[in-house]
């Protein structure tokens, strides 16, 4: 099965890390040994992907030196800077849309997730009206901020202010967007979470379920659990 492209957010200061990512982007925080965005990589490699487009800001030079062209992992990389001042997340989407395929994946720069991706696509090729699919896990704040509303597999509601028990699942950090979706939002900048709340009222976003929990270094705490189940694994 061949897969779409998928776009990497990984433009962020990473403000919650503090002096941790002054100088280094969190994409590459050591982990286990190895640079996040290696791993990231990889992974994307071993799920069948061929091609990424990296949206980068915060300290881009470095993961373009890193990275190259991504054919050290077998891939086709290509570099989206996000100008000053910023985008947000949707506007430096949209702003790569000339590299990806339409449609295209979409992986936020931070997280790390252990579900089979060929399944997401197929989900989402079952739903020929959705315009983007969100991957959704029942946290019940477990891991994060329980923030959609997800019932008989279909997305009800995905505020990330949201609040109550009906709010029971999270955004897992995949997603599958058509150009359009993007293409409609009327402002220069803006976030990936406001196209996705538009689409929600459209009745255009799919949903899918994973039992898989997720993984982020976004925050202290995340990044040290997240070190310590890839020492687990290579001990």
């Amino acid at each position: 099965m061949r897969l779409p492209d998928v776009a990497i957010l990984a433009g962020g200061l990473a403000t919650r890390l503090g002096d941790l990512a002054k100088e280094r982007p969190k994409a590459l925080m050591d982990m286990a040994g190895r640079p996040f965005l290696d791993r990231q990589l990889e992974r994307l490699k071993d799920q069948g992907l061929a091609k990424a487009v990296i949206c980068t800001g915060h300290l881009s030079e470095q993961i373009e030196a890193f990275v190259g062209d991504g054919s050290k992992w077998g891939l086709n990389v290509r570099i989206s800077r996000d100008p000053q001042p910023p985008l947000g997340t949707g506007g430096a989407l949209r702003q790569a849309l000339p590299l990806l395929s339409d449609p295209f994946f979409v992986l936020y720069g931070d997280s790390w997730l252990e579900l089979a991706w060929a399944p997401v696509w197929q989900a989402f090729q079952a739903e020929p009206k959705a315009l983007a699919l969100m991957t959704v896990v029942e946290n019940a704040g477990r891991w994060d901020k329980s923030n959609v509303r997800f019932e008989s597999g279909r997305i009800l509601d995905y505020d990330k202010a949201a609040s109550g028990p009906e709010y029971r699942h999270a955004d897992y950090g995949l997603g599958i967007l058509r150009h359009s979706a993007l293409q409609v939002m009327p402002e220069a900048s803006f976030d990936l979470a406001s196209v996705y709340r538009n689409l929600v009222k459209q009745g255009s976003l799919a949903g899918f379920d994973t039992n898989e929990r997720f993984w982020e270094i976004g925050s202290a705490t995340g990044l040290a659990e997240l070190r310590q189940r890839f020492s687990v694994d290579k001990g």
